[in-house]
């Protein structure tokens, strides 16, 4: 059975979240968890998170645990915020602030066996 964590609206680029989401990817929550408490970039922390909350989906839902493994990292491009900045000669630039959604799934090994 599948279990899924959604988080939406992170103020990240969806590109450097996924550089981090890549290095998990098919490993168990667990060993997940510590590798993305271990990654000097800013983005480990949401995904951690999303990996926390799909845990504590499968628990409310009676699964074991010790057997989940991360089924899928989606890391999905979200709304941007656009916005200027002032230059010389009363002009201006256009940049987005870019926001990016993150699903995580992750299934029991039995039942894919």
């Amino acid at each position: 059975m599948d279990y899924q964590a959604t988080a939406k609206y992170i103020r990240m680029s969806p590109r450097k979240v996924q550089l981090v989401a890549r290095s998990v990817h098919r490993l168990t929550p667990s060993v997940a968890l510590t590798r993305l408490g271990a990654i000097p970039k800013r983005a480990g922390r949401p995904i951690a998170d999303v990996v926390a909350s799909a845990v504590a989906n499968a628990k409310e839902k009676k699964a074991d645990t010790a057997g989940l493994s991360i089924k899928s990292i989606e890391v999905l491009r979200g709304p941007a915020m656009k916005r200027w900045r002032a230059v010389s000669k009363g002009q201006a630039h256009a940049y987005k602030k870019r926001m990016t959604h993150i699903r995580v799934t992750l299934t029991d090994e039995k039942s894919d066996k």
